[in-house]
């Protein structure tokens, strides 16, 4: 059974500061920051907005802007195995708000959830590049296309959800 391959490890300032230095460094590094910590623990700690404003010398207000704004940034760790459902409009306009429905009702969560046991992660995400076979899901970083309801669950069935 296939793991998604995230880096979960606890809070560590030190090592915050570590991965944030060499970007500190470079202009407009603030991305390249955001996505080495998200590389280094699993997501972006909260903690790390006022090491990021420091070393950029922004308010955490900014930080915090930049990072929510984009979607990959994760503010809590994904769950073991990350399910994402595309919600661009080809996607849409060939039933994945339909599958989106039967994707959460399946998981028992809501977009943007993790279970409670950390297990499964459930995503929107706004593009996959695969329009022509819509509508498109990931499943712990594989593409899937033309993926219907039943389709769906026998991909959970075959990776053991």
């Amino acid at each position: 059974m296939p793991k998604n391959t995230r880096n979960i490890v606890d809070w560590d300032e030190g090592e915050a500061r570590r991965v944030i230095a060499p970007c500190a460094r470079l202009r407009g590094g603030l991305l390249e920051a955001l996505h080495a910590l998200q590389h280094a623990f699993g997501y972006v700690p909260e903690e790390s907005c006022a090491l990021l404003a420091e070393a950029f010398n922004l308010s955490r207000a900014e930080v915090y802007g930049v990072r929510s704004f984009y979607e990959d940034f994760r503010s809590a760790p994904s769950g073991d195995h990350v399910i994402e459902v595309c919600q661009a409009e080809s996607c849409q306009a060939r039933g994945s708000r339909k599958l989106t429905a039967h994707a959460q009702n399946i998981l028992g969560l809501r977009l943007g959830e993790t279970s409670v046991d950390g297990h499964v992660t459930l995503r929107a995400v706004y593009c996959l590049g695969n329009c022509a076979v819509s509508p498109n899901i990931t499943l712990d970083g594989k593409l899937y296309g033309r993926v219907s309801a039943e389709r769906f669950d026998r991909l959970l069935k075959k990776a053991g959800l």
